[in-house]
């Protein structure tokens, strides 16, 4: 399986109150269960700085990492970059 990174600034607008949040996340984490079968969520991070989330999921497939990034960015109101992973160890094996 191939590892990704999903960075996400969550919208201003978004919410009205960050009690809101936790309602937001939960609808989104059931959207990709559904529609994203293929895409292992291995954790997610609180983050400060340029991105205020970082996932990190894997997958055989990289059209649904994309699925589940566009569903971030619609129904989370965020926007995403995706990146595609790869471990320590085994890049320093292919150089």
């Amino acid at each position: 399986m191939s590892t990704y990174i999903i960075l996400s600034k969550i919208s201003p607008n978004a919410l009205d109150v960050p009690e809101d949040f936790r309602k937001m996340a939960d609808s989104v984490k059931e959207k990709i269960r559904k529609e994203c079968p293929d895409v292992v969520w291995k954790d997610s991070y609180a983050v400060k700085g340029q991105y205020d989330v970082v996932d990190i999921v894997e997958s055989n497939d990289p059209g649904q990492v994309d699925k589940a990034s566009m569903i971030i960015r619609s129904h989370g109101r965020s926007d995403t970059q995706t990146m595609q992973a790869s471990p320590w160890k085994e890049f320093l094996r292919t150089i």
